[in-house]
C-alpha cells in the first residue's frame, strides 16, 4: 500500500503540484495558468439562484411539473459545486 498523503499547504499550491504539467506555461511570455475558483463560485451561485427561483416559479403554475423539477435538480448540482469550491478555497488553493 502507499503512505497516507499529508495535507497540502498553501505553499504547496504556490510551488505547483507534483506531476502537474501546463503545456502553455511560459509560452511567449505568458504566465502559468491559474485556477478560476472565484469566477466558478460566482457562476455557481448565479446558477443556484436562477435554477431555484425558476423551478419554484414553474411549479407554482398549472404547467407540467417536470421542467420545474429539472431546474431544482440543477440547483442542487450548483449547491454541491459551491460546497466543493468553498472547501478548495478554504484549504488554500489559489484562484
Amino acid at each position: 500500500m502507499s503512505e497516507p498523503r499529508r495535507r497540502r499547504s498553501r505553499a504547496d499550491y504556490e510551488r505547483g503540484l507534483p506531476d502537474h504539467h501546463d503545456p502553455t506555461a511560459g509560452f511567449a511570455g505568458a504566465p502559468p495558468a491559474r485556477s478560476a475558483l472565484t469566477l466558478r463560485l460566482v457562476l455557481a451561485i448565479f446558477g443556484l439562484v436562477v435554477c431555484v427561483a425558476g423551478g419554484l416559479g414553474w411549479l407554482a403554475t398549472d404547467l407540467p411539473a417536470w421542467p420545474g423539477v429539472v431546474l431544482l435538480v440543477l440547483g442542487a448540482v450548483a449547491l454541491v459545486d459551491i460546497v466543493v469550491i468553498v472547501r478548495r478555497k478554504a484549504r488554500g488553493e489559489p484562484g
